[in-house]
C-alpha cells in the first residue's frame, strides 16, 4: 500500500520555508509526484484553531468533537499530551496541514475489552483534512496513508494496526479495507466516564493491518 523504496526517516528540522518549518518532526518522507509529508507532535494550543476547524464540520461527526469549542479541543489534546499511551500528531504535506493522526496502546484503551490484543499492536485514529475547493484528487488519500503506515509500522516498529471506526461510518470502513485492512468483529466499545475524559458507548467495526501485508514484497 506504499512504496517500500521511499525511505522514511525522522528529522529534527524541516528543510523548506513553510509555516511549520521550525517544528521538529518524528517522521518525514518525500514521495515522487506527491510531495513531502511531515508528522509533527501536536501542539494543543497552537494547533487548536486548525483541529477545531476540522472536527466541528459535519463531515467529522464520527470524530465525536463537533460540539466542542476551540478551547475545549485544546484542553482535550493538552490532557492527551500528559499520557504515555496516547499520542496526537499534526500531519503536514508540503507545509499545509493535511491530517490529524492519533496513536495509542490498545492495552490502555477501551478497545482492549473487545478483542484479543497481540504484542506489537498499535491503535490508530485518522482524520483527514477537508478537500480544498479543487475537490478530491485521485490517489491523494492512499499516498498520504501510505506514509503514515510507514511511520506507525516501520518507524515505531509495530507489527499490527488496529482501527475501530464507527459502524455507521461506511466511508471510513471502505477506505480501510481498500488499504489492505482485514475486517474483524463488530463490537460495542464501553462507555468511559472519568474526571478528565468522557466517551459514550460506541458501536464499532474493528479492522487490522499487519506489517507484512502493508509492505508485502
Amino acid at each position: 500500500m506504499t512504496d517500500p523504496h521511499a525511505t522514511p526517516h525522522a528529522t529534527p528540522h524541516a528543510t523548506t520555508n513553510t509555516p511549520y518549518a521550525d517544528r521538529a518532526a518524528v517522521h518525514e518522507q518525500r514521495l515522487d509526484g506527491f510531495g513531502t509529508v511531515r508528522v509533527l507532535p501536536l501542539d494543543p494550543a497552537a494547533d487548536a484553531p486548525v483541529i477545531h476547524g476540522w472536527v466541528s464540520g459535519e463531515r467529522a461527526a464520527f470524530w465525536g468533537m463537533s460540539d466542542l469549542t476551540r478551547d475545549q479541543v485544546a484542553a482535550v489534546y493538552a490532557h492527551m499530551d500528559t499520557l504515555d499511551t496516547h499520542h496526537a500528531f499534526l500531519v503536514v504535506k508540503d507545509g499545509e496541514p493535511a491530517a490529524l493522526l492519533q496513536t495509542y496502546d490498545p492495552a490502555a484503551d477501551r478497545v482492549s475489552e473487545c478483542y484479543a490484543a497481540e504484542p506489537g499492536d498499535i491503535g490508530v485514529h485518522l482524520l483527514l483534512a477537508p478537500a480544498k475547493s479543487g475537490g478530491a484528487r485521485p490517489g491523494w488519500t492512499a499516498a498520504l496513508s501510505g506514509v503514515l503506515m510507514a511511520y506507525v509500522l516501520l518507524g515505531l516498529d509495530r507489527t499490527r494496526i488496529v482501527v475501530d471506526p464507527d459502524m455507521a461510518n461506511e466511508k471510513a470502513i471502505a477506505r480501510f479495507l481498500k488499504q489492505g485492512f482485514t475486517a474483524g468483529p463488530a463490537v460495542v466499545l464501553p462507555e468511559v466516564d472519568l474526571p478528565d475524559v468522557y466517551l459514550p458507548e460506541k458501536k464499532a467495526q474493528l479492522a487490522f493491518l499487519r506489517r507484512e501485508v502493508a509492505f508485502a514484497g
